[in-house]
This record gives structure tokens, C-alpha cells and sequence, in this order.
């Protein structure tokens, strides 16, 4: 072995050419002149512009598959014993009537009659959901539900 055949082990870096013959020299890979050569201000794409004109629905995050339609407002088969008398027909017209619900922007809400509580009255249920437990609730009071 003689000593110009030596090599290290680690040769030193090479520094980085500028110039012509470097690998981002002159234009730096810009092209040529123009807008597109400036640093900076870049051309805007012309659908962004469209894009941005459109509302943004807001708070949906991870949540984006859920339905944006009002969930129904709950009340109970218990509190139906206490504001209703024996016979009467209930809808959300009278529901609202009695207090147990509200209006949503003047609107009559859609309404769920859950079967928490005791029924002893006869009670017509109509335009309103029902939960089996109610409705079970509902007919052994003797009354009835129609949808």
C-alpha cells in the first residue's frame, strides 16, 4: 500500500457551489424574471377566490356526520299525570299550552313521550313519538297513541 492510495473514512464535505455551475445558483430555481422569480407575493389561484365566497359551517369538527335537525324535546309519561285530566288529548299544541314545553323560534317543536313516571289517567296521545315504555304505559292506562 502506498500513501497516495489512502482514502479516509470520512472525506470532507464539499461546499456548496454558487454560480453557474451550482445546484441553486443564479436564478435559484425561479426560473427567469417576473412575478413568479420575486420571493414573497406569489399568484393566487383563481378558484381560492371562490372558494372563500362560500360560508364555512362552523363547529362541526369531528362531528360532521351528525344531522344539524333539532333533536325532539323529552317529557316524561309522570309529568303527563300531573298537568292532564282524565280523557284529554295530547299533542304539542297542548303540551305548550300547559308549560311543559316552548316554542322553538314560534315554532311547534317535535316532541318524545318517555315512560319515566306513573300513569293513572286515560290520555290520547297524537303527532308525537312515543318510546315503548310509554306507549306500553299509555294503553294500560287505557288510553291510546296515534302517530
Amino acid at each position: 500500500m502506498q500513501s497516495h492510495n489512502l482514502k479516509r473514512n470520512h472525506p470532507n464535505k464539499k461546499s456548496k457551489t454558487v454560480g453557474r455551475g451550482g445546484t441553486r445558483g443564479k436564478t435559484a430555481g425561479r426560473g427567469t424574471k417576473g412575478q413568479n422569480a420575486r420571493a414573497g407575493h406569489k399568484k393566487r389561484p383563481e378558484i381560492r377566490d371562490f372558494i372563500k365566497r362560500i360560508p364555512k359551517l362552523r363547529g362541526r369538527g369531528k362531528n360532521i356526520n351528525t344531522s344539524i335537525q333539532l333533536k325532539p324535546l323529552v317529557v316524561n309519561v309522570g309529568d303527563l299525570n300531573k298537568f292532564f285530566k282524565n280523557g284529554d288529548t295530547i299533542s304539542p299544541k297542548t303540551l305548550v299550552k300547559a308549560g311543559l314545553i316552548k316554542n322553538i323560534a314560534k315554532n311547534l317543536p317535535r316532541v318524545k313521550i318517555l315512560g319515566t313516571g306513573v300513569l293513572d289517567k286515560k290520555l290520547i296521545v297524537k303527532e308525537s313519538k312515543v318510546s315503548a315504555n310509554a306507549k306500553a304505559a299509555i294503553e294500560k292506562a287505557g288510553g291510546n297513541v296515534i302517530m
